[in-house]
């Protein structure tokens, strides 16, 4: 490490007491997903709103876990504005109470909100690996829309954590961007391993005769894409091109079915934007080149993700119409999540040679009682993906094929894998709105 950086680094390194300071009433602050969020930052902010110091705070984020993070508590109701990309459960609340303001975008869009100035902010907070020779760090396992944020807060304060990993691709900042620096070697959140139904397996195998050797995937977390990795093992020479890296796609790595030694662009190497998983992962993508990482408005651009031949894309949906109309992110008018990259890569596969999209969905809801295959959309639901681009849904009762489809040919296929118990009825009101 040479004396000037090293000079820099101990001029700009302070503590989470003090950098807290340097946030104000009404600032608006930004901080990356899941892994990103810097904890002890995040904490002694939190301090100064609660003795009062603050009023008005306004906090961007596009994915967390809500551990250890003071910021998303409902005690902090009215003096903490949370303005999040994407709903999750530990947000959620201040959604449902009309507390906090949700901001529809693909995820794609998110650096461009920033560096257009739809969203103006102040500071920029995160949790980065440290520092190299050349006076480099990375975002680690949580890259997203980072660099755009860096590039528009007025201020960028880093929380150095020795036990984030050093991840390669377009994920560097260099200290002469930075303000000010902390220390907190903090572990990362994991997430618990996701138990996989027989209904998942169903569904799974549905998608896995449908993907061919060579093709490259994208995928998310949950109980299908766990059982779709199981059941990928007997494939050769996949590739990764996703938004998000997790355990099972790792698995699939260590069993020596991802080479990406068929992928059109970055061959050799798997690509994402951050990363959610256990410590193994963690670990994994720690100074390795077999892995890169790229701004969400690159990963997600459906143009790049088209590159890929065989592009298969496998993502969740609530709430299906008889027209193929999916609703991801919301129940109704309650905004539950938020679309995500689920559009981006629906309409990227769509447009890959040979490419894929899977939208699955248990085909029943509220222990059985309501059928997620529905004539029409509930009120107040969003369409998250559009019938356009919708080319494959998937129910534990089979495939339904739908992209190039008449409106009468995809009510049939709908109906097919709904839940049999509601498929007479489907009948009838299909029959009504004239579809069949």
């Amino acid at each position: 490490m040479t004396f000037r950086v090293k000079e820099e680094y101990q001029a700009k390194l302070t503590t989470a007491e003090e950098a807290a300071k340097h946030i104000c009433s009404e600032t608006r602050i930004a901080m990356p997903p899941g892994t990103g969020e810097p904890r002890a930052l995040s904490q002694a902010i939190a301090r100064r709103v609660e003795k009062g110091e603050i009023e008005g705070l306004r906090v961007d984020n596009v994915y967390t876990f809500g551990l250890a993070n003071p910021l998303w508590d409902p005690k902090l109701k009215g003096r903490v504005i949370i303005t999040s990309l994407f709903v999750c459960t530990a947000q959620r609340w201040a959604i449902d109470e009309g507390v906090g303001e949700f901001t529809p975008i693909y995820y794609q869009d998110c650096p461009r909100a920033y560096d257009r100035g739809s969203r103006p902010l102040d500071v920029f907070i995160a949790d980065v690996s440290p520092m190299d020779k050349h006076g480099y760090f990375t975002f680690g396992a949580a890259l997203s829309n980072s660099q755009a944020c860096a590039r528009a807060a007025k201020k960028v304060i880093l929380e150095v954590n020795q036990k984030q990993p050093r991840v390669f691709g377009d994920n560097f900042i260099h200290i002469s961007d930075v303000d000010l620096l902390i220390e907190d070697p903090h572990d990362l959140p994991e997430i618990p391993p996701i138990l996989i139904t027989k209904e998942d397996e169903a569904m799974a195998q549905f998608i896995v005769d449908l993907i061919p050797d060579g093709a490259c995937i994208q995928i998310g977390v949950g109980g299908v894409p766990n059982a779709v990795c199981k059941f990928l093992r007997n494939k050769k020479d996949l590739g990764i091109h996703t938004e998000l890296f997790g355990d099972t796609l790792l698995e699939l790595i260590e069993v020596g079915v991802v080479t990406n030694e068929k992928k059109n662009i970055h061959p050799g190497r798997s690509v994402c934007t951050f990363a959610l998983g256990s410590r193994k992962v963690y670990d994994y993508l720690d100074d390795n080149p077999g892995v890169e990482t790229y701004q969400v408005e690159y990963t997600n651009n459906p143009y790049i993700i088209s590159k890929h031949d065989n592009m298969v894309a496998i993502n969740a949906t609530i709430q299906v119409d008889l027209t193929g109309q999916c609703c991801s992110e919301s129940i109704g008018w309650r905004q539950y999540s938020a679309v995500g990259g689920q559009a981006d890569f629906a309409r990227g596969s769509f447009l890959s040679k040979g490419g894929k999209s899977f939208l699955c969905l248990y085909s029943t809801a509220k222990n059985g009682t309501l059928s997620t295959i529905v004539p029409y959309l509930s009120q107040g639901a969003n369409v998250s993906t559009q019938r356009q681009s919708v080319m494959y849904v998937v129910t534990e009762f089979g495939v339904a094929d739908l992209w190039g489809k008449s409106s009468k040919e995809r009510a049939e296929e709908l109906i097919r894998i709904a839940h049999p118990n509601f498929r007479e009825g489907l009948r009838h009101e299909a029959k009504k709105m004239k579809l069949l």
